[in-house]
């Protein structure tokens, strides 16, 4: 590690620590790890390492794990070749530099709206259709059982649910029943990646389903990017007690260089998102922002999706035109 690169990297560090989750690491731990010059053999010119190297331990000093500090680390050494200088100031949010592309219509899943609103995500076909005639535009039928002649009963029934309403259906994980059943579209998450085959995938594709794909950071983003994905989701932007994540909260910050990058895709933004964050949460520049907890546990659900939609439409109003 050249004292460039450790100076280039103070300055990224400098400029970007409302980046961090919590307080960025001090200069004490401020070294170069052991897998910092892995994979730079292919690397012939000396400025352009000195980019990545600086890059790369600037975002793990920002609390950004190994793989999305290596995805950072690549995208600025790209975006420093394309503009013919380096910019500590200007943190990477082109496509381009990451890789991204989009896929071709038959490569992608089906489009859906760039704008999918309030997206609630229910336990049951109960919920599904209460919170769809009570106006929420986008629901999720997010049904836990291993049972199978449960799981395609609650899809068949959320379907049957949001039928007469203007309602856009997604079905967490159980994507075979969702298409017996019909449904608008899927959502997976990484680990449900994992678990499928691109058989599977041609599946859902060749069905006409939407197929959103959860995301926790630079390298989830790009991994469901790849399948060429209705929508992406990012979180959890704050705290849940819902469910145990792997990653912590990602924060505002994060969020709004997360949204500039995928801004070619509707986004979703979930985690911990209640009436009072949700301005804050929709000046990041999402399309949809989903919520569990603030509509599922409030005293009068109906009541909490008015308060959401006249929040939102009040957000919105200030966003500058043109």
């Amino acid at each position: 590690m050249t004292n460039t690169a450790t100076n280039m990297a103070q300055a990224i560090l400098s400029a970007h620590a409302a980046l961090a989750l919590g307080t960025p690491k001090t200069s004490k731990t401020f070294e170069p790890p052991a897998l910092i010059n892995q994979g730079l053999t292919a690397i012939k010119d000396e400025a352009s390492t000195e980019v990545y190297q600086a890059a790369h331990l600037a975002s793990l000093a920002l609390n950004f794990d190994e793989a999305d500090a290596d995805v950072i680390a690549s995208a600025w050494q790209a975006q420093t070749r394309r503009t013919g200088q380096f910019d500590a100031n200007q943190w990477p949010t082109e496509p381009e530099d990451f890789g991204l592309r989009h896929r071709s219509d038959a490569e992608a899943f089906a489009p859906c709206p760039q704008q999918l609103g309030l997206y609630a995500v229910l336990p049951d076909a109960a919920w599904v259709g209460r919170l769809a005639r009570a106006g929420v535009p986008t629901v999720q039928l997010r049904f836990k059982s291993d049972d199978v002649q449960a799981i395609r009963h609650e899809v068949r029934a959320a379907v049957e649910a949001v039928r007469g309403t203007q309602a856009l259906l997604f079905i967490n994980d159980h994507w075979q029943a969702a298409i017996e059943a019909g449904a608008y579209g899927v959502h997976l998450g990484q680990e449900d990646l994992d678990s499928l085959s691109e058989a599977d995938l041609g599946s859902i594709r060749r069905a006409g389903l939407r197929l959103g794909i959860s995301s926790h950071g630079y390298a989830e983003m790009l991994r469901a990017a790849h399948y060429g994905p209705s929508y992406i989701a990012m979180g959890a932007v704050f705290a849940t007690t819902l469910k145990r994540m792997a990653t912590p909260p990602q924060g505002l910050a994060r969020l709004q260089v997360y949204t500039r990058l995928l801004r070619h895709y509707p986004t979703v933004a979930i985690g911990g998102i209640d009436l009072d964050h949700l301005g804050a949460v929709l000046a990041c520049g999402v399309g949809s922002v989903g919520v569990v907890r603030a509509l599922v546990a409030a005293d009068l659900p109906e009541t909490a999706v008015r308060a959401f939609q006249a929040a939102w439409e009040q957000s919105l109003s200030r966003v500058p035109k043109g």
